[in-house]
């Protein structure tokens, strides 16, 4: 049951369409790796192998710096090895780089190392975080007498992954993954939020990084209100970020709003997830993965009451917009007129934001060895992007 406060929400699930913005393609039929329209890119659906299926992304910078993808199919390098879904989204910062290449290199080294241990495990995750981290520091080593930049350049990442009936959701950062649990004696959907962040506002991670660091007074530094590790960024674990990782890039030519006094031996950020497991029950409904940008305006009860009170099709459009009208709202302008500003521009609005939407069929997470046709989809596909 839906409360009175989040009608607001819900009711345009009630209404047979959409309203303009992002909604000129056609939704039921569609491009099967997603459509483009304006800032927008969306598979309003789909399956994999362990239920259904939606997608959405919204540019507000100037070059999408969100990346996404869900892969179903094989785990590993092996057709026979351990079938599941596999679901990322990389929040990048200070541009795409390190984004991209989390999206084209992760999936493909926690398949290398479900092959080695052939099984899916939280130590696999974790072996494919640190192995696409010093993949992308070898890169930034290799480019930095040319591009220096990318040396300022991360992302944050969120990981789903079902094998076998297990749920695994990994987080480095601050984007979020949150679960639909079924409530059968209050009969309504419970949001339960899965991730860990990692973002110098709380005060838990604060204390981490002052109990890694503790020679360091500057570690984290309160800077316009707003606390930030070594007074500059605000996520404490990334993949990239090289000149909070390797001092060598603490240095010109680098520009000075990322370079800080003195050395350090040990990285200041983490590349490391936190990473939860559990046993899906079949009171289990959906998960909800989504970069800050969508939990900037939204609740996870009010993303779990839209999810469970509107139709599959298109729900992570639905949420977007949702977050959008809230964007709006909070400066006192109509969403009408914010659909009209363009991007760049809109990031004083709002940011990039990447949603994905599992649904999850119990039936079909029992059969372990259903093999399902293979899924692979990458979001964002270029939307609005300057550089495409």
């Amino acid at each position: 049951m839906v409360t009175t406060t989040w009608k607001k929400f819900v009711y345009p699930c009630w209404k047979p369409s959409f309203d303009n913005e992002g909604e000129n393609s056609s939704s039921r039929g569609g491009d099967p790796g997603g459509c483009v329209d304006g800032l927008w890119w969306y598979k309003d659906s789909g399956h994999h192998v362990n239920g259904e299926f939606s997608m959405a992304v919204i540019q507000a910078n100037n070059i999408l710096e969100d990346q996404s993808q869900l892969e179903s199919g094989s785990m590993s390098l092996v057709e026979t090895g351990p079938q599941g879904t596999f679901v990322g989204i990389y929040d990048g910062h200070a541009g795409a780089e390190a984004a991209r290449f989390i999206n084209g290199r992760l999936f493909e080294n926690v398949k290398k190392f479900t092959s080695e241990d052939q099984v899916m495990s939280a130590d696999v995750i974790n072996k494919a975080y640190l192995a696409t981290e010093e993949e992308f520091l070898s890169l930034v080593r290799k480019q930095w007498q040319t591009r220096p930049q990318i040396a300022s350049v991360g992302s944050c990442c969120l990981v789903g992954i079902i094998c076998s009936g297990i749920l695994y959701i990994a987080n480095a950062g601050d984007s979020r993954a949150v679960l639909g649990k079924r409530e059968r004696a209050l009969k309504e959907v419970k949001a339960v939020q899965l991730s860990s962040e990692h973002n110098a506002s709380l005060e838990s991670v604060r204390e981490e990084l002052r109990s890694l660091h503790p020679d360091d007074p500057h570690v984290v530094v309160l800077k316009h209100k707003v606390w930030r590790v070594k007074g500059i960024i605000q996520v404490s674990r990334s993949i990239g970020d090289a000149y909070l990782k390797r001092s060598e890039f603490n240095r010109e030519p680098l520009l000075p709003k990322f370079r800080f006094p003195g050395t350090f031996e040990k990285p200041i950020l983490l590349a490391e997830p936190s990473i939860f497991v559990q046993k899906l029950l079949p009171e289990d409904q959906f998960v909800i993965f989504a970069s800050d940008g969508l939990w900037e305006h939204l609740s996870n009860q009010e993303a779990v009451d839209i999810v469970s009170s509107c139709e599959r099709h298109g729900i992570a459009r639905k949420l977007v917009k949702a977050a959008l009208q809230e964007a709006a709202k909070k400066r006192e302008m109509r969403y009408t007129d914010l659909k009209r500003i363009d991007r760049g521009v809109r990031r004083h609005f709002h940011d990039d934001i990447t949603v994905i939407v599992l649904f999850l069929d119990s039936h079909l997470i029992s059969r372990s060895s259903f093999r399902a046709p293979v899924v692979s989809i990458k979001g964002g596909g270029g939307a609005g992007d300057a550089n495409t």
